[in-house]
């Protein structure tokens, strides 16, 4: 069975590298396309149907790009669609939530304390909370609201603060970011896949067809990647705040992930005007560093902990039986509680590591997963080795997880 945990550690890895790869590819070719649509020139001598041109050096070539609003009088030989990046980088991210969070539902996923819930019905919530997001959205910009851009922006980010705050009741805090994450890319993904790319084969087969192109679906498509313009940021620091529990685990993280959002629109705002050769609004990096100051205060806020909040979860109780337990316990105390504490006692920490706390039975056995890969199977933890773990509490720690998850040596 412990070869099971090392295998599943490794399937993480690997759809975790796929995701970020995907995710560059679709963020890096968005990007360009948006940097160049703003850049486009209007010019005189422009061929009929051209909206822009825009010349380009790159890797000791140039490149003349043309714009066409609705389409060429006739179609060329051939035609690059962008798509499968963003499809990827959707089913990547979802293969690695289904690893994580819902393979690792009882540690991940749930909080008894914010909501008692079985893992079947966590993952129910989950699931249904990332269809509806994307419903919710859709019918909103098909309403007369969608008819205002930015009023339909501004009534989104109430949505998006909305599912923070409905989250972090829910979920735990870091699977309460990584959902808002989720349900954002789920709304981007989903405007490729439903809007941005039915409407281009449309206008294809018209063209194709000799009929004139509808000149709302471009319009259409233009306001759902104008959405997706300014998501991209928040969605990537969602996707990153796994690694950092002052931003998730703090009494006010989903006033922390509405400034984020903010953040995404002061930053997008200075690439967008300056791509679009209309100045340089530096105000946006002083709004933004605002924010940003403000959400370091509040991560600094603890959030309210009672004496019986820890405990863990049937499923692990068995680590805390093991005839090996007491010997673990002393090495845990004595090469990584400093550290992994509700107060660390080890200059420079401030708070424990990915929040992860290792002072009583239930904390060690609840993260007997990450003590055996960390500490066990690999020499992650201590960084460096710095509190001289030996090769022989390794090998305890290691004997320790893999007879507790066979049944062995159990008292």
């Amino acid at each position: 069975m412990y070869e099971f945990a090392i295998a599943w550690e490794w399937l993480a890895f690997a759809v975790r590298w796929l995701h970020v790869v995907t995710a560059i590819a679709w963020i890096g070719s968005s990007f360009y396309f948006i940097a160049l649509d703003l850049g486009l020139v209007k010019r005189d001598h422009l061929p009929a149907g051209v909206y822009g041109e825009e010349w380009q050096v790159h890797g000791g070539g140039f490149y003349h790009i043309q714009k066409y609003l609705v389409a060429p009088a006739s179609m060329p030989e051939h035609l690059t669609w962008f798509k499968w990046e963003a499809y990827t980088t959707w089913l990547s991210g979802f293969a690695l939530l289904c690893v994580v969070y819902y393979g690792g539902a009882d540690l991940f996923l749930i909080d008894r304390h914010v909501l008692d819930v079985d893992q079947w019905q966590a993952i129910g919530l989950s699931l249904a909370s990332l269809g509806v997001g994307w419903v919710l959205y859709d019918l909103l910009c098909k309403s007369p609201l969608g008819k205002n851009t930015w009023g339909l922006m501004a009534f989104l980010y109430v949505v998006l603060v909305a599912m923070a705050w409905g989250y972090t009741q829910i979920f735990t805090g870091r699977a309460a970011f990584l959902h808002l994450g989720a349900f954002t890319a789920t709304i981007m993904s989903a405007n490729v896949f439903f809007i941005i790319i039915p409407n281009q084969k449309i206008v294809v087969a018209d063209l194709i067809a000799g009929r004139t192109p509808d000149p709302k679906l471009g319009a259409q498509a233009k306001q759902r990647s104008l959405h997706n313009n300014y998501l991209t940021l928040p969605v990537i620091f969602f996707m990153l705040s796994n690694h950092y529990p002052l931003a998730f685990g703090t009494a006010y993280n989903w006033i922390i992930a509405a400034l984020v959002f903010l953040m995404g629109v002061t930053i997008r705002h200075w690439f967008n005007t300056t791509h679009a050769r209309k100045g340089r609004p530096l105000w946006t990096w002083m709004v933004t560093t605002v924010l940003f100051i403000v959400i370091i205060w509040l991560s600094t806020v603890q959030k309210p902990v009672s004496e019986d909040e820890v405990s863990v979860a049937p499923v692990y109780q068995r680590f805390a039986v093991n005839a090996h337990f007491p010997a673990v316990k002393d090495v845990v105390a004595s090469r990584c509680s400093m550290c992994h504490a509700a107060e660390p006692v080890w200059d420079g920490v401030a708070r424990a590591p990915k929040s992860v706390k290792l002072e009583s039975d239930a904390e060690i056995a609840a993260h007997a997963r990450e003590i055996y890969l960390q500490a066990g199977r690999a020499h992650a933890m201590p960084p460096g080795n710095i509190t001289e773990v030996s090769a022989e509490e390794r090998a305890l720690l290691v004997a320790w997880y893999e007879s507790s998850v066979s049944g062995e040596s159990s008292q």
